[in-house]
């Protein structure tokens, strides 16, 4: 993955701008960073596309996490089975990426992050307005992740 001049506060905007277009949060991040990988943003986004409201509004894990978990993968993952010190150095920069969000953004559990109770679950989305985007911390989240995720990639990167 190349750098190509990009900072990670411009990768944040640019996933904040995707959620507001009606992105989910996890498409918002990954389809930010989908040129870099390689990736149709088409494709970006129907990877990530079950991965928003904490996975399919079950609330679990914040999709603009879950994003970056993927980016992390296609940036610095491994492909044999056997590659054990590959998995290892993986999940050790998942779970650095893991501490950062969640210094930051307080939890890496959606219905934490909206003071949601566990009954607030089901699978329709919410409608997209003014009101949605003000009182919602998605937007920030998904240029935190995205953000974050740069930081650990983009600065590596040649």
């Amino acid at each position: 993955m190349m750098a190509c001049g990009l900072i990670p506060a411009q990768m944040g905007q640019k996933a904040e701008e995707n959620f507001r277009k009606g992105y989910n949060c996890a498409q918002s991040v990954l389809c930010a960073y989908a040129e870099l990988l390689g990736l149709e943003e088409k494709t970006a986004a129907m990877l990530a596309s079950g991965f928003g409201g904490g996975v399919s509004r079950l609330r679990e894990l914040c999709g603009a996490f879950s994003a970056g978990v993927m980016i992390l993968g296609m940036a610095e993952g491994y492909d044999a089975p056997e590659d054990r010190e590959g998995k290892i150095a993986l999940y050790q920069r998942v779970q650095e990426l893991a501490n950062r969000f969640r210094a930051e953004a307080g939890s890496l559990i959606c219905r934490e992050l909206l003071e949601l109770s566990a009954e607030t679950c089901d699978a329709i989305p919410s409608l997209r307005t003014d009101t949605y985007y003000d009182t919602r911390p998605c937007p920030a989240l998904c240029r935190l992740g995205a953000r974050l995720v740069g930081e650990m990639v983009l600065k590596k990167a040649p």
